[in-house]
C-alpha cells in the first residue's frame, strides 16, 4: 500500500505544471500567471473565491492597466463592476488603493520589512493587510472580506490568538510569489518557501482529514498550520509544493 507521501509526491509530479491551468480546468493562477506585476497578481488572489470558472471570468473582464491610470479613470471604467460580496464601490476602492500603494512602495518591500526580523509569515502578512486598510481609508463588509481583517491579538504583539480565518487567498498569493516551478511564479526570491503556510480551502481541508494529515474538525488557521507541519515531514524545504495536488484531489473527488 502506498504511503501518504508516495501518493502526494506522485500527484505533485503530475499536477505542478502549467498544463494544469486551462479554461477547461480553471484556477485564478491561470490569469495571474500572465503578469509580473505583484499588485495585479494580488488582485487575482483576493478575488479568488467562489466557483473557479466564475473567478476566471471576472478576472478576465478586468482591465488591470487601470492601476496606472488616474483615479477619475478608474471611477469611470469600473462603474458597473462588482463581484459576489464586493459591490461596485468595493471594486473601485481596491483598484484606487493599489494604484496609490504602487506609486509609493512595492508589496514585497512592505512584507520584507517585517519578514527580515524573524521570518514570521503571519506578522509579515499582517503588515500588508494593515497597510492596505490604512491607504484605503474605507470600510465595508465587502472590503473587509476581500482584504481580510488584521490578525487578532490577545495583547499587543501577540498573535497566538489568531481567530478562525485560514487566510487562504493570502497564503495562496504567497505560494504564487515565493515558490518557483512550472506552476508558481517565484517573484519574491527573498522569502524562504520553507516558511510558507498551506492555503487551506474546503477541498484541501477535507482531503487532509481523509489522508490523515489532520485530525481536527475545525476549519481555521490553526488547522492550516498543523497540516503544514505534517507536510514538512515529507519535504522540510518546500512543504507547500503539495498544496495544488491536495486541492485538485479534493476538487476532482479522487479517492485514495
Amino acid at each position: 500500500m502506498q504511503s501518504i507521501k508516495e501518493i502526494l509526491d506522485k500527484e505533485v509530479c503530475s499536477r505542478n505544471n502549467n498544463c494544469e491551468l486551462s479554461y477547461e480546468r480553471p484556477d485564478p493562477l491561470l490569469v495571474a500567471s500572465r503578469y509580473q506585476d505583484e499588485y495585479i497578481i494580488l488582485l487575482c488572489a483576493l478575488f479568488g473565491y467562489g466557483k473557479a470558472s466564475l473567478i476566471v471570468k471576472f478576472l478576465d473582464s478586468l482591465n488591470f492597466d487601470l492601476l496606472n491610470e488616474k483615479e477619475e479613470v478608474i471611477e469611470k471604467e469600473l462603474d458597473k463592476f462588482y463581484y459576489r460580496f464586493q459591490n461596485n464601490e468595493d471594486v473601485k476602492t481596491i483598484f484606487k488603493t493599489f494604484r496609490r500603494m504602487k506609486q509609493e512602495d512595492s508589496l514585497k518591500n512592505i512584507f520584507l520589512e517585517t519578514y527580515k526580523k524573524d521570518n514570521d509569515i503571519l506578522e509579515s502578512l499582517d503588515s500588508l493587510i494593515l497597510r492596505i486598510h490604512k491607504v484605503a481609508n474605507y470600510t465595508s463588509q465587502g472590503m473587509t472580506f476581500l482584504v481580510s481583517s488584521p490578525l487578532k491579538r490577545k495583547s499587543q504583539g501577540d498573535i497566538k490568538h489568531i481567530g478562525n480565518a485560514p487566510y487562504k487567498r493570502w497564503m495562496m498569493y504567497l505560494r504564487w510569489m515565493v515558490r518557483s516551478d512550472n506552476l508558481d511564479l517565484g517573484l519574491w526570491k527573498e522569502v524562504d518557501k520553507k516558511d510558507l503556510i498551506l492555503p487551506l480551502d474546503t477541498h484541501t481541508f477535507k482531503v487532509s482529514q481523509k489522508l490523515g494529515l489532520l485530525d481536527r474538525k475545525t476549519y481555521d488557521l490553526k488547522s492550516a498550520i498543523l497540516i503544514t507541519e505534517k507536510l514538512r515531514e515529507f519535504d522540510i524545504i518546500d512543504p507547500i509544493k503539495y498544496d495544488f495536488a491536495l486541492y485538485r484531489i479534493g476538487q476532482e473527488k479522487i479517492i485514495y
